[in-house]
């Protein structure tokens, strides 16, 4: 990302708590088609919403102000700063572009997928079996890494929120190493419109991707709870 100025460091991984603040402050990392998305959700879920892109913050407000307005335009590195949750959403490509050191000690939800027609050849990802957020968590080693909105499609993300309990709510899939963060990116899922499916483990998400028999298939909690564990894609 550009040079950004200097921020205080963020808490510890083990200070990080389940429990959703009254006023949620969320970073989204990436002001794309899934990102912009995601933003609207938690804006109208009442969120407060930081995005950031990979320029000046002065450029992007214009851009915010039409497709999520609302959200507050920053350098990342001031837009994570003294947030309760990052949501990354860049292309894989450009990941390396993130710096590891602004996310330690954060929860942060991979809302990515690995494209090779628009990423290339990205051999830690290509050699994946255990799923591409193994490969983030590797990335960002001291994040609490979450995979979720990744298998819903960013045209879909909003229309198919819905009330809990609502006959036609759908699941969205939580998977995560640490049970806290996991909670944390639960309660948020449900606070947006969706019934959380949690997953243990990082490992064994790869059903959550492109190829998956999850990726795309706007599943109920039940539906998508059977496919939890399902083998990865053929290559």
């Amino acid at each position: 990302m550009t040079t950004e100025p200097p921020s205080t460091p963020p808490a510890t991984p083990d200070s990080i708590t389940p429990s959703v603040p009254d006023h949620l402050h969320v970073a989204v990392v990436g002001a794309g088609r899934v990102g912009t998305a995601v933003a609207r959700s938690l804006l109208d879920a009442g969120c407060r919403v930081s995005l950031s892109a990979s320029g000046d913050p002065a450029q992007l407000a214009l851009l915010a102000e039409i497709v999520t307005p609302g959200a507050e335009p920053k350098w990342t590195r001031d837009a994570v700063a003294g947030t309760d949750l990052v949501i990354l959403a860049v292309p894989l490509h450009r990941l390396h572009q993130v710096d590891p050191a602004l996310l330690a000690g954060r929860v942060v939800v991979d809302a990515m997928n690995y494209w090779p027609p628009v990423d290339g050849d990205i051999p830690a990802f290509a050699a994946g079996t255990q799923g591409s957020s193994a490969v983030v968590q590797e990335m960002f080693p001291d994040a609490d890494v979450v995979k979720s909105f990744n298998h819903t499609g960013y045209h879909s993300l909003e229309p198919d929120r819905r009330p809990a309990g609502h006959p036609e709510r759908l699941g969205l899939a939580v998977a995560g190493n640490r049970p806290g963060a996991v909670a944390l990116v639960s309660a948020v899922v449900d606070r947006i419109g969706y019934d959380p499916v949690p997953v243990s483990s990082l490992a064994g998400t790869a059903f959550l991707e492109p190829g998956g028999p999850a990726f795309g298939a706007r599943l109920t909690a039940a539906q998508l709870q059977a496919l939890t564990g399902a083998p990865a894609p053929v290559a």
